[in-house]
C-alpha cells in the first residue's frame, strides 16, 4: 500500500511536470488526446531520471506552448540530473534551443556534423544549406520559401556516391561515382563533400 501511494505520487508528479493535471493519472488512454497521450509517454519517459534520453521527435503534435514547456522540462531534467540526449527531429528551431552539437542527416548517413553553433552560423553541406534555405524569416521578405529540389532517395536503391548527388547543385563526376568520407572542414566540424573540403579532382 505505502509502494502504491508512493507510486501514484509520482505519477501525479510527472504528469503535472508535462501540464496534465495530476488527478487525471488514473485515467485510460482513450480519455486523452494525441498532444496528451505524446506527454504521458514523455513523462514516463523521463520518470526514470535516465542517463541517456533518446527523443524521437518528441513535441510533433504539440501546440507551440506546450511544446515550449517540454522542451524547457527536458532542459531541466538534463542540467539536474546530468542526463544526456539524442534529439531526432526535423524542427531545427527545436535544435536551437535544446541541443549542442548537431548530425544532419541525409539517406541514413551523417553529412555533417559538428556544434550547433558552427553548424548554424557556417552550414557547409549542399543539404544542410538547403534546409537553412527552406525556413521561413522574418528578417526578409520572400514570396515563396526556397525548398530543395527532387524527391528524396529509395531508401532500398539509394544513389551511387554521394547519397544527395542528384539534388545537389554542385554535383561533379566524383560525387556521382564514388563513396564520399567525412572530412574535418575547421576544427570539430565534419562534412562529407568533396567541393566543400576542397577536394574535388
Amino acid at each position: 500500500a505505502a509502494g502504491d501511494a508512493q507510486a501514484n505520487a509520482q505519477a501525479v508528479k510527472m504528469l503535472e511536470t508535462v501540464g496534465i493535471p495530476g488527478e487525471r493519472f488514473d485515467e485510460y488512454p482513450h480519455q486523452f488526446s494525441g498532444g496528451m497521450k505524446q506527454r504521458v509517454v514523455i513523462a514516463m519517459a523521463l520518470a526514470c531520471s535516465p542517463e541517456l534520453l533518446l527523443a524521437d521527435e518528441p513535441t510533433t503534435a504539440l501546440d507551440v506552448t506546450i511544446q515550449a514547456q517540454v522542451l524547457e522540462m527536458i532542459a531541466k531534467l538534463k542540467q539536474n540530473f546530468n542526463t544526456s540526449m539524442i534529439m531526432i527531429t526535423h524542427n531545427l528551431g527545436v535544435v536551437a534551443e535544446v541541443c549542442d552539437d548537431l548530425a544532419v542527416i541525409y539517406a541514413g548517413e551523417i553529412v555533417e556534423l559538428g556544434s550547433k553553433e558552427a553548424i548554424f552560423d557556417h552550414a557547409s553541406h549542399p543539404y544542410t544549406r538547403g534546409l537553412f534555405g527552406a525556413v521561413p524569416t522574418l528578417a526578409e521578405e520572400k514570396d515563396r520559401l526556397n525548398p530543395i529540389s527532387g524527391l528524396p532517395p529509395d531508401p532500398s536503391n539509394l544513389p551511387v556516391g554521394c547519397h544527395f548527388n542528384p539534388r545537389c547543385p554542385l554535383a561533379i563526376d566524383p560525387c556521382r561515382n564514388e563513396k564520399i568520407a567525412l572530412s574535418e572542414i575547421e576544427p570539430g566540424h565534419f562534412c562529407r563533400c568533396i567541393r566543400v573540403a576542397g577536394l574535388e579532382r
